[in-house]
């Protein structure tokens, strides 16, 4: 015990630290970990060999080892920064969100200027959907290292969730006149662009990471997308396959490929998917999109039984991925309907209220309910921009009702909150700070019609707010067959999470129920205000019902209306290539193609 004391006083020598460092700097990662274990027989409580054994394991992908080693650096020496460090960096890959942000902060608690604590604290927070803090870390990085480029990239991404479009190109565009190589800050300053509709700028921005990296995967997919978004479907498609060849194992270009190329698709292209798909490697995003990849294969090949094996399977993995409940989506819409219950009914506008020279047009409804075509029938006027889905809505309500809402996935930022047995109450306030920000955002579109479509489906939750906000909006509520809206969700591909509720039949079909005694609600409580529109009527009697659809929206004829399809705008959705062809019928009868595969959704549909 005396012997052991006395080594535990030795210090380890310089030589012996820079021999373990220069071992692991040199890649020799086996070397330095067997170095390290016989220093430790002399040297059993040195918080950096510790650290040092932790990286190594890192290093080899052994997260479990190095977090460990970590915590024990820490727990021989609690003020120990660069540890703490390392130690939310393994949390953070083992999926230990909240543990990584704890260790983050004891790290930055030691060492108040330590800018990659700062910046890996607000990529944690990022994955938390705590935007604002997460920016507030991210600024604090490129305070203490101006040139930091990877932390302008990550503000950047911060501001963009938060639709702070404008502030995120800049910060992109810091990233990039610090390190012009870098090309993921090229391939997010194109996305910003493309939400902005400068699709020209968005191309060109791909082609500058694609200049810099040639088989940069995603930067093949994300312009491939920009080309199918404008019709531009060979140029589209060789995206696609260069994504594909730069990175055989990238599920979402595989997925995008088959879900529009109709040359190829045969039992050659599935047998090498299905082989990929076996592999143990594959990241859980890739297997999804090739389980859908799979069944758009086999839908094209008519083989029912192998499409319906990868389409199940792919939801099923997709709804493992989101951990979505039916319940968590049902949350808001309970939490609205109490306040508009015993809200007096809204026939005008509030005294503060100023008139604004954009006026907005809220499309909502279910997904895949026809709201593409009736938005690009309506950007085809020459009155009108079409915004696609502007998430701008959802980004202004959450700080106002969050606050009442358990965990719905497409509302709650922050839900650490204290109000949840509160009543739920928005104030007169709330609702022109909602009304002034919503128009500023649209402001920020730089549209040159003053009138503008908003197709985020989901809004239908909140046409109570939008009647108070905007008493000069518009409401257009687009209906259709339920076993055919139904049955289109469950066979697309949804990754966000605000759309979870497809990946499962019963869950569907409870979605439905909530969302049809919710625009009953809304019917009862503003009668008059809201517009429904029969996609199925539309298909049938195109100008008749465009005609009414315009005249209820207060603008005055145009025929181009009736050539929506030879509009050029990009189109972003799932329907982006049936709106490029002139009205067609029929499609909501789909569903009855694969009657029996789907009779526990139907059945549980047979009410509507």
């Amino acid at each position: 015990m005396k012997n052991k004391k006395a080594l535990q006083a030795l210090v380890l020598s310089k030589e012996q630290v820079d021999s373990v460092i220069t071992l692991y700097s040199s890649g020799k990662i086996n070397e330095a970990i067997e170095t390290i274990k016989a220093l430790n027989e002399s040297y059993p409580n040195v918080p950096l060999l510790f650290n040092i054994l932790g990286a190594c394991y890192m290093k080899l992908g052994q997260t479990d080892a190095a977090e460990k080693m970590f915590a024990t650096a820490v727990a021989i020496k609690p003020d120990y920064a660069e540890a703490h460090f390392n130690h939310g960096f393994a949390l953070k890959d083992a999926g230990k969100i909240d543990l990584a942000v704890g260790s983050y902060r004891k790290a930055i608690g030691l060492l108040p200027n330590y800018p990659m604590a700062h910046n890996n604290l607000g990529n944690a927070l990022l994955e938390l959907k705590q935007y604002d803090v997460a920016i507030e870390h991210f600024e604090w990085a490129v305070a203490y290292q101006p040139d930091f480029f990877e932390a302008h990239n990550n503000l950047g991404l911060a501001n963009r969730e938060i639709n702070q479009i404008h502030s995120a190109i800049e910060n992109f565009e810091k990233a990039i006149a610090i390190k012009p190589s870098f090309s993921k800050a090229h391939i997010n300053l194109g996305n910003a662009f493309g939400e902005l509709g400068q699709k020209d700028a968005s191309i060109k921005c791909f082609e500058q990471a694609l200049a810099i990296e040639p088989d940069n995967a995603n930067a093949h997919v994300s312009i491939g997308t920009v080309f199918k978004e404008l019709g531009q479907l060979e140029k589209a498609i060789k995206s696609f396959e260069r994504a594909i060849a730069a990175n055989p194992n990238y599920g979402v270009a595989y997925y995008n490929l088959t879900s529009m190329k109709q040359n190829s698709i045969n039992e050659e292209l599935a047998s090498k998917m299905r082989s990929i798909l076996s592999s143990n490697d594959l990241r859980q995003s890739d297997r999804i999109n090739f389980c859908f990849a799979l069944a758009n294969v086999y839908e094209k090949l008519e083989k029912k039984n192998d499409f319906f094996k990868f389409l199940n399977e792919g939801n099923r993995l997709r709804k493992e991925e989101l951990d979505s409940s039916l319940e968590r989506y049902q949350g808001t819409m309970t939490v609205v309907k109490k306040i508009f219950s015993s809200m007096p009914l809204i026939n005008k506008k509030l005294s503060s209220y100023e008139t604004s020279t954009i006026r907005p047009i809220f499309i909502v409804g279910m997904p895949r309910c026809g709201s593409t075509l009736v938005e690009q029938i309506m950007s085809s006027h020459r009155n009108v921009h079409g915004a696609g889905e502007i998430q701008s809505l959802r980004t202004i309500l959450a700080p106002i009702i969050q606050d009442y809402v358990k965990n719905d996935p497409v509302f709650t930022l922050d839900i650490s909150s204290n109000k949840k047995n509160q009543e739920p109450n928005i104030s007169d306030n709330n609702f022109l700070s909602i009304r002034q920000q919503y128009l500023d955002a649209l402001s920020q579109l730089n549209a040159p019609e003053k009138i503008i479509t908003d197709k985020s489906l989901l809004n239908f939750r909140f046409i109570g707010i939008i009647l108070k906000a905007f008493p000069e909006a518009k409401i257009i509520h687009l209906k259709r067959d339920a076993r055919a809206i139904c049955w289109s969700i469950y066979k697309n591909n949804f990754p966000q999470p605000g759309i979870g509720f497809g990946n499962n039949m019963q869950d569907l079909a409870g979605y439905y129920s909530s969302y049809s005694e919710m625009m009953t609600f809304w019917h009862e409580r503003f009668p008059n205000k809201i517009y429904d529109l029969n996609y199925e009527n539309l298909t049938t009697n195109q100008e008749e019902e465009t005609k009414k659809l315009l005249k209820y929206c207060e603008l005055d004829w145009d025929k181009n209306c009736l050539n929506f399809h030879t509009n050029k705008r990009a189109v972003k959705t799932a329907s982006n290539l049936q709106v490029r062809q002139k009205m067609y019928q029929g499609s909501s009868e789909a569903w009855k193609k694969y009657e029996t595969h789907l009779e526990p959704l139907i059945k549980s549909l047979s009410s509507y």
